[in-house]
């Protein structure tokens, strides 16, 4: 009888030991399956291309890019040409108050509004959704607003991971590129914290054209 239950006990520490270890194996292997990252609202996001930090940008021609406006008109690196440009690439609808608030700001400011120099604040939502925005935020409909269906240029900058995307390798964040007459890009901001930057990028402007 003792001899039975040791038997018993044997072969019941053997499934148990058995189940543990497959239960462990599985859990190791779906571990390294998953996404590498999630967003800031613990959504995995799908971040396999391959981007350049911002700082890899300056001092580099500018990626060629091509987007239109509310209205259609195209706005591209090619016939910018001559023009200091800022570019503002941002979660767009989302991203209130934070990236309307710095999307009005730059289309107020006189600095950014004349023959030397453009401010260009790109989104990923469609034209459509932004006129319902500019009937709620009038100051809106001031600003450059570009399209980047399908997050095309948005990638190629490198946007999707930046520190500032609440949507990590889905979406931008908050941050600038400023690029020179030449197609340079000069300088280059990623902001977490969702600020209005027009002073420092006024600032940056006015040090490489002296």
């Amino acid at each position: 009888m003792n001899k039975n239950n040791n038997v018993f006990t044997v072969v019941v520490a053997a499934v148990v030991v058995a189940a543990l270890g497959f239960l462990f194996w599985n859990g190791s292997k779906n571990k390294a399956s998953a996404p590498p990252a999630t967003d800031g609202h613990g959504m995995s996001a799908n971040i396999g291309a391959s981007v350049a930090p911002l700082n890899e940008l300056v001092n580099k021609p500018v990626p060629n890019f091509a987007l239109a406006d509310i209205d259609g008109k195209i706005y591209s690196s090619d016939g910018l040409r001559g023009k200091n440009i800022i570019l503002f690439f941002n979660e767009g609808l989302m991203c209130y108050p934070g990236c309307w608030n710095q999307i009005a700001a730059l289309g107020k400011d006189e600095r950014f509004k004349n023959t030397d120099t453009v401010a260009l604040s790109v989104v990923v939502d469609a034209p459509e959704d932004w006129r319902k925005a500019i009937a709620k935020m009038p100051e809106l409909a001031e600003a450059t607003i570009l399209f980047d269906k399908g997050k095309t240029v948005s990638n190629q900058f490198g946007m999707l991971t930046t520190e500032s995307s609440m949507h990590y390798g889905l979406f931008p964040g908050h941050s600038y590129v400023v690029i020179d007459k030449e197609g340079i890009v000069r300088y280059a901001l990623d902001d977490p914290n969702m600020g209005i930057h027009n002073d420092r990028l006024a600032g940056e402007i006015e040090k490489f054209n002296q």
